[in-house]
């Protein structure tokens, strides 16, 4: 006669992706989610002058019940971590990149909590974000784009360096052209390149500008061959994270149906 499950294993399904039986994030986990963003949130709050004036009590409880949910989160996932084949002993858990993280993101939030935290330390909770981007659907997305920047490395790599030529030829020409016009633009190539940056990259911020008729013919040359660079990784990763996709979706058709795991 098979007896029931633990409470520790019905747990450890419910926190640890690999032990989940179902796609996608499990009940729990979404609620983590929401709790996660929900810390976000009040971070950004909280930076508005108005908002905080005369609710700092109840933005640092808040704190402290998200801070405490955390520490439940990180206690009930060292202790249910065993049950994973991959931790049979709990401190290579512990050890482990994501639980590091859990921990520094539940320090920051009771540093927060205890006055010598600020917004940039409290927007680290966005470092357990990693740990249920690595779920379900989210895995898979994340595994096709590291997939398809692999797998189109070289192509890539001779996009950046096309790219870095453009943008040396054309701060050199307009350095030439209107260094002597605009010393403080373009009185160097390095301070010319802060142009050639902003033109090739289509943002036009349109502080600096030249002046000249030949300048002008430069940076527009400058500004179609920005639309080339954008246009050519953007191309080249579309294709691969579509391939890498569609190979995604044979493996998991091939693969058994996952009904349940072995208590």
């Amino acid at each position: 006669m098979s007896h029931p499950p633990s409470l520790r294993h019905r747990l450890a399904k419910q926190l640890d992706p690999q032990l989940y039986p179902h796609q996608g994030l499990s009940l729990l986990n979404l609620l983590i989610a929401w709790v996660i963003l929900l810390g976000i949130v009040l971070a950004i709050l909280q930076t508005e002058p108005t908002i905080r004036q005369g609710h700092e009590g109840w933005f640092r409880l808040t704190e402290l019940l998200l801070a405490s949910v955390f520490l439940l989160e990180y206690l009930a996932r060292a202790w249910t971590c065993v049950e994973n084949d991959a931790y049979t002993q709990r401190w290579r858990y512990l050890l482990s990149f994501f639980a590091l993280a859990d921990l520094v993101a539940i320090v920051v939030a009771f540093s927060v909590y205890l006055g010598n935290g600020g917004v940039l330390l409290r927007l680290l909770l966005l470092i357990r974000i990693l740990r249920l981007a690595r779920l379900g659907r989210f895995s898979t997305a994340l595994d096709c784009i590291a997939q398809a920047i692999r797998s189109r490395a070289y192509e890539l790599l001779i996009s950046a360096i096309f790219a870095l030529l453009i943008l040396l030829t054309s701060s050199t020409l307009l350095f030439l052209v209107e260094g002597d016009l605009q010393p403080d633009a373009f009185g160097s190539i390095p301070r010319a390149a802060w142009w050639a940056v902003a033109t090739l990259t289509t943002v036009g911020y349109g502080d600096v500008y030249p002046v000249t008729v030949l300048g002008r013919v430069l940076a527009g040359l400058t500004a179609i061959s920005g639309i080339c660079i954008i246009a050519i990784p953007t191309g080249i990763l579309a294709s691969a994270f579509s391939d890498a996709l569609q190979e995604a979706k044979q493996r998991q058709h091939s693969l058994p149906k996952r009904t349940d795991l072995p208590h």
